[in-house]
C-alpha cells in the first residue's frame, strides 16, 4: 500500500539464476536512477509527487547482467496539502490548506469524527472549510487529503491539533495617557487587562495622517510632530475577538517655534519683528530683553512693534508661539539685534581759516562712526570720524551754515542731531582800486564782498598812515605823501561781528606836482617852461592852453621845455604835471594862468 507521494512499489517475477536485481527508473523531465534491489516487491524513494515515471528491471549474477525488461509506468501519488487550522469563536474551527497540482477534490477528516464527519470536497478550488456547532474548548485532530482524476487518494497532510475557543472578549485598556519624552517622541501607553493576548493602538493626526500599532506590550511609540492634535485610542485582543475600542485620548504638542524672523529698526528705538506663521500656534508672544529689563508684545498675527527701546542697545529677542490647548512653547531659539547708534549731542563748532570749521561733540555709543554735515546756500560739505570730533573744510566764505552730526553702525543710523547754526566770514573783496584825487588824497573802491557788511580800509607807508570805515564800497582817505610806496589792506565785518582780513598787493601814490614854475622868453616868439622837479625822476608833460593850444615834452630828467610861436595877446593856461608809469597824465596838479602881452613882449601870470 504506497501512502507516500514520494515513492512507488515495484513488484516482479524472480528469474532463475539470479543473484540480484538492477531497478532503472526514468521520467520525462529527464530524471534517471537505478538502484539495485535484492527482492521483489522493491520500494522506490526521493521521487516527486504526482509525477509519471518510466520503470524497467535487469537481473544481476556473476556473469552480468540482462537487459532491461519491457518498460512500465507509474505515477506517484499526490503531496500532502499544507494545513493550517483556527478557531475564531468557541464554536467553530476553520480549515485552510494550499492547492495541489493534479488534486481534483479533498477530503477532510475530524476526530471525534461525530463532530464533523469525513467530507469529500468536489472542487478543486475550494481551500477552506470552516467546521461549525462544535464544543467550546474541545480539542479536534484533522488531517487533508486530495484526490487526483484516476480517483487515488494523495498522501495526507500530517495531523494537526486544534482546539475550540474556550475565551471571553477583553476589556478595553484604560486609562490611557501619551507622555512626550523629547519634542517630536512620543510614547501612548496604557493598563494592561487580563485575557489579552495584544493590543493593537490607533493614533490619528488632526491633518488627517492615520497609524497603527500592534504589541503585546502596554505601549507604543509614535512620531509626533509639533503643533498637532493626535486622537489616541487602545483596543485589547484575543482568540476569542477584540475588546471594544478603549477611551479616546485628545493629545496636543506645542506649537512649532515659527521660521524666517526677521528683526528690522524701524526707528532708532524702535524694533519691527516679524515672522512665518508656526503650526498650531493661536497667539505669539515677542520678548525684547535688555539686561534684565524686558519688553513684550502680545498678538495674534505674526508682526510685532516694540517701542520705547533704548538707543546702542544689544537686545535678545524671542518669538514664543503660543496655544489654548499647550500654552506657550518657551524653547524658541532667541535673535540678537542690536538698536541704532545713539545722536550725538552737544554740538561745539570752532571756526579755523576762513574755510574751514571744527566740530565736536559728546557720545556715548559703544562702536560707531560719525557724519558731520555742514549745510549751506551752495551745497553739502561732510567729513568723517570714528572719534568725536572732525574737520569740515572747503565752507563758503560770507554763507550761512546749519551743522549736524550722525551717528552710523552696522546696526543702522541714529537721528541728525539739533543743528548748530554758522556763519563763517565775510569774503574778502576780490579787486581794488586806489585813485588819487589830490597830492595828499586818494579814493579808494572795492568790488562785492559776499557777506560783508562794513569795511574797515587801512593805507600803511613809511611816511604814514590812513584808515577808514564804511559800509560803502569805497572810502576817500587824506593824509597819502605823493610819490610813496604803501600797502592796502581791510578788514571785512558781517552783521554778526565775524571779520576776514583782507591785503593786497602794493601800490604808489602819484607823483608829486613840480615846483617854482616859470617862464621865460626865448629868441623871437618863444617860452620857456621851468620847473623844480619832485623826486622820483618822474616824466613830465607840458600843456599850455588858449586860443591856441602848445604842448612840449621835455627829455627823462630835464626840468625845462620850449613852446615855440606862442601868439602875443592872448591868455593861456599853463599846466605842468608829471606822468604815471603808464603814461597818462596827473590830473590833480594846479594850473596857472598867464597872460601874453604883444608890448615889449611882457609875460603876466593872472593866477
Amino acid at each position: 500500500l504506497i501512502t507516500i507521494s514520494s515513492t512507488l512499489i515495484v513488484a516482479f517475477t524472480p528469474v532463475g539464476g539470479a543473484t540480484g536485481y538492477q531497478l532503472r527508473v526514468e521520467n520525462a523531465q529527464g530524471y534517471f536512477s537505478e538502484e539495485a534491489v535484492a527482492s521483489s516487491p522493491a520500494l522506490i524513494g526521493s521521487l516527486q509527487p504526482y509525477t509519471t515515471y518510466s520503470l524497467s528491471i535487469m537481473a544481476i549474477n556473476s556473469a552480468g547482467r540482462s537487459q532491461p525488461s519491457a518498460s512500465v509506468e507509474a505515477r506517484t501519488l499526490l503531496p500532502p496539502p499544507l494545513v493550517t487550522t483556527s478557531s475564531p469563536t468557541n464554536d467553530s474551527i476553520v480549515v485552510s490548506w494550499l492547492p495541489a497540482d493534479g488534486s481534483v477534490s479533498y477530503s477532510v477528516t475530524s476526530v471525534p469524527a461525530e463532530a464533523y464527519p469525513n467530507t469529500t470536497l468536489l472542487s478543486q478550488n475550494t481551500t477552506t472549510v470552516t467546521l461549525t456547532d462544535l464544543d467550546a474548548g474541545t480539542l479536534h485532530i484533522i488531517q487533508v487529503y486530495g484526490w487526483d482524476q484516476e480517483g487515488r487518494k494523495g498522501e495526507a497532510s500530517p495531523y494537526i491539533n486544534q482546539t475550540t475557543r474556550k475565551e471571553e472578549v477583553p476589556c478595553p485598556p484604560q486609562p490611557v495617557e501619551v507622555e512626550e519624552s523629547d519634542p517630536g517622541n512620543c510614547t501612548f501607553s496604557w493598563e494592561s487587562v487580563e485575557l489579552a493576548d495584544g493590543y493593537q493602538g490607533f493614533i490619528k493626526r488632526n491633518d488627517g495622517v492615520e497609524d497603527v500599532c500592534n504589541t503585546t506590550g502596554n505601549s507604543c511609540h509614535f512620531h509626533c510632530p509639533c503643533g498637532f492634535t493626535y486622537l489616541t485610542s487602545v483596543l485589547a485582543y484575543n482568540l476569542a475577538g477584540d475588546s471594544e475600542p478603549g477611551p479616546v485620548l485628545n493629545y496636543t504638542t506645542m506649537p512649532c517655534c515659527p521660521d524666517h524672523v526677521t528683526i528690522t529698526a524701524a526707528t532708532t528705538d524702535t524694533f519691527e519683528v516679524t515672522w512665518a506663521e508656526s503650526r498650531g500656534a493661536d497667539a505669539y508672544e515677542t520678548h525684547a530683553v535688555d539686561g534684565g529689563v524686558a519688553l513684550v508684545c502680545n498678538d495674534s498675527a505674526p508682526v510685532c512693534v516694540l517701542s520705547d527701546l533704548r538707543c546702542d542697545r544689544p537686545y535678545t529677542v524671542t518669538v514664543t508661539p503660543c496655544s489654548e490647548a499647550r500654552g506657550c512653547n518657551r524653547a524658541c531659539p532667541a535673535h540678537l539685534k542690536d538698536t541704532p547708534p545713539c545722536t550725538p549731542t552737544d554740538l561745539s563748532l570752532a571756526q579755523g581759516n576762513g574755510s574751514s570749521v571744527t566740530v565736536s561733540w559728546a557720545a556715548e555709543n559703544r562702536d560707531a562712526n560719525y557724519t558731520v554735515s555742514a549745510v549751506g546756500p551752495r551745497g553739502r560739505h561732510t567729513c568723517w570720524s570714528d572719534a568725536r570730533s572732525c574737520e569740515v573744510d572747503a565752507l563758503t566764505c560770507g554763507s550761512s551754515y546749519n551743522f549736524i552730526a550722525v551717528a552710523h553702525s552696522a546696526a543702522g543710523q541714529s537721528l541728525p542731531s539739533y543743528s548748530v547754526p554758522l556763519e563763517t566770514a565775510p569774503c574778502c573783496p576780490a579787486s581794488l582800486e586806489v585813485d588819487p584825487v589830490t597830492q595828499a588824497m586818494s579814493n579808494v573802491s572795492w568790488s562785492h564782498a559776499r557777506g560783508a557788511d562794513s569795511f574797515v580800509t587801512t593805507l600803511t607807508s613809511p611816511r604814514g598812515h590812513a584808515s577808514c570805515h564804511t559800509r560803502d564800497p569805497h572810502c576817500l582817505m587824506g593824509c597819502i605823501t605823493c610819490g610813496t610806496n604803501y600797502t592796502v589792506t581791510m578788514e571785512t565785518y558781517s552783521r554778526s561781528g565775524h571779520m576776514a582780513n583782507c591785503s593786497y598787493q602794493g601800490f604808489s601814490s602819484s607823483a608829486c606836482c613840480p615846483s617854482g614854475i616859470k617862464l621865460y622868453r626865448t629868441a623871437g616868439s618863444g617860452l620857456r617852461v621851468h620847473w623844480r622837479p619832485s623826486s622820483g625822476g618822474h616824466n613830465y608833460t607840458v600843456e599850455m592852453t588858449g586860443s591856441t593850444n602848445y604842448t612840449c615834452s621835455p627829455l627823462p630828467g630835464q626840468s625845462s621845455c620850449d613852446l615855440e610861436n606862442i601868439q602875443c595877446g592872448n591868455i593861456y593856461v599853463l599846466l605842468v604835471a608829471p606822468l604815471a608809469a603808464d603814461g597818462t597824465r596827473v590830473e590833480f596838479c594846479h594850473q596857472r594862468l598867464y597872460l601874453v602881452t604883444c608890448s615889449g613882449y611882457n609875460l603876466g601870470m593872472g593866477k
